[in-house]
């Protein structure tokens, strides 16, 4: 009891500005800011404006806009198969409107990236694939090729995101090649067919083609979701670094000759193998054709992504795939998980975009068929009702996603590891915004110092806070 009550004091004292008697405050617009406390007191909640004060201050958080890093592509999550059929099959037009315009819009979180499966996933409620054929018959040639499976729930549902954010970037990739290019003949396990390679890499361009004819232009493709894991009970496939840059060398030209604009992202797997990529980046045939490196969560740590950009500066960085579940609890553990990892770590170590998966899930965590059975989705949707939860990935997402423009900035701020860690942009509209996160156990305030003046506000342990400000002041 003791300790609630300490911590609702900080709740309020984060809530609230800090004061400086007779200070001076000068004339330039205010600080915005919105707060969210571990306690869920406030939740992606707008504070009172903070004033700012002239000069500089010793040991502040500095916000320098000179320093200026990666182009933004933003922040989202994926619209897999289970997500779409949710969001089209059991809710309103009502509901759904108000559910993707929460999600996509202005006046919502307003994500501007997402993910789209080629083909079936886990989370999908049939396996199958865009040419799918019976065993031991084969179509080089693929005469049987179709997205209809795509048209049911999932292209409707990019396509009704990209009309709230034209600015939508899309991203798409394959568990699985078609069961016959495989040397499993079947979706589940497996590797590619030597003989398969050419009608693998038309079938990724056919696919973007067909896509886009529906849905405007694909931004990104990566070949193989997860290359290094071949799952027991739904699709995927392995492909070593050396098949996957055979993969590319051909696949790379089928783009260009099609007039297709999609650049083509490597790995799409975990931070702890980072030879992985390397690996194709060393074979110049692939790696000219090779606009960035994707990365997932589920093993080693996000520093990874700086080892590989390190060495090849000119690589894209993207962070693609990280599910929250119900294997840690939401608040304070995903919540400060996602935070100090995702949120600010990812455009930390370089991500222009960042990704969580499933956009939205069923009060079961489904649907899905095989995989994950307790996976989380950014929000929930009561597959009876509609009714929407938002998740804790809802909030930590959207202290970024629904400030930070497509086109922004990184720039430079101080962080302090197991203190108060801190991501900052510049806007395509002038504005600044920097994300604080207090990981540590006690209340701190944080003063700020940018474009020649500072702020200072209250965070309580696991408080997040984000700041927007009108830069050149």
């Amino acid at each position: 009891m003791r300790f609630l009550a300490g911590f609702c004091a900080l709740a309020l004292a984060a809530c609230a500005p800090v004061e400086r008697p007779n200070a001076a405050v000068d004339a330039s617009p205010p600080v915005e800011v919105w707060l969210t406390l571990p306690d869920q007191s406030a939740l992606l909640a707008q504070q009172a404006p903070l004033a700012w004060q002239p000069g500089t201050v010793a040991g502040a958080i500095t916000v320098d806009p000179a320093q200026l890093f990666q182009e933004m592509v933003g922040y989202g999550a994926a619209i897999t198969d289970a997500s779409a059929w949710l969001i089209q099959r059991r809710m309103t037009p009502e509901q759904r409107d108000a559910l993707l315009a929460d999600l996509f819009g202005p006046q919502g979180i307003g994500f501007s990236f997402t993910r789209v499966t080629i083909g079936a996933s886990d989370f999908s409620r049939t396996h199958y694939s865009y040419d799918d054929r019976p065993k031991g018959e084969r179509d080089p040639e693929l005469a049987h090729f179709s997205i209809a499976p795509a048209r049911a729930e999932v292209l409707p549902t990019v396509r009704a995101a990209r009309a709230i954010n034209p600015a939508l970037a899309v991203m798409v990739s394959p568990w699985s090649a078609p069961g016959w290019m495989k040397t499993t003949d079947s979706l589940v396990k497996g590797t590619l067919r030597d003989d398969a390679y050419r009608p693998f890499a038309a079938y990724l361009r056919r696919t973007v083609q067909d896509f886009a004819a529906e849905i405007g232009p694909i931004d990104y493709l990566s070949i193989q979701n997860e290359p290094d894991f071949e799952p027991e009970n739904y699709p995927g496939m392995r492909l070593s670094p050396a098949q996957r840059a055979r993969a590319i060398a051909l696949l790379g030209p089928e783009l260009e000759r099609a007039g297709l604009r999609t650049r083509i992202l490597d790995w799409d797997h975990n931070w702890d193998l980072p030879e992985q990529p390397l690996g194709v980046l060393a074979d110049a045939a692939a790696a000219r054709h090779v606009a960035g490196v994707a990365w997932h969560c589920y093993k080693g740590d996000v520093p990874a992504q700086s080892v590989v950009r390190d060495k090849h500066p000119d690589k894209d960085v993207f962070f693609t795939e990280c599910s929250g579940g119900e294997w840690s609890k939401a608040w304070p553990d995903s919540w400060a998980w996602t935070m100090r990892n995702l949120v600010i770590g990812a455009p930390r170590h370089w991500a222009r975009g960042v990704l969580m998966w499933n956009l939205a899930l069923d009060e079961k965590y489904g649907p899905h068929l095989g995989g994950c059975d307790n996976c989380r989705g950014v929000v929930t949707i009561d597959s009876n009702t509609g009714a929407v939860t938002r998740n804790v990935e809802y909030y930590a997402f959207g202290h970024a996603s629904r400030f930070v423009a497509r086109g922004a900035r990184r720039i430079a701020s101080d962080t302090r590891p197991g203190g108060i860690e801190t991501v900052a942009f510049h806007n395509p509209d002038g504005t600044r915004v920097l994300l604080a996160f207090n990981a540590g156990a006690q209340a701190e305030t944080v003063t700020v110092q940018a474009d020649g003046g500072h702020f200072a506000y209250t965070l309580a342990p696991n408080a997040a806070a984000t700041f927007r400000w009108r830069g050149a002041r």
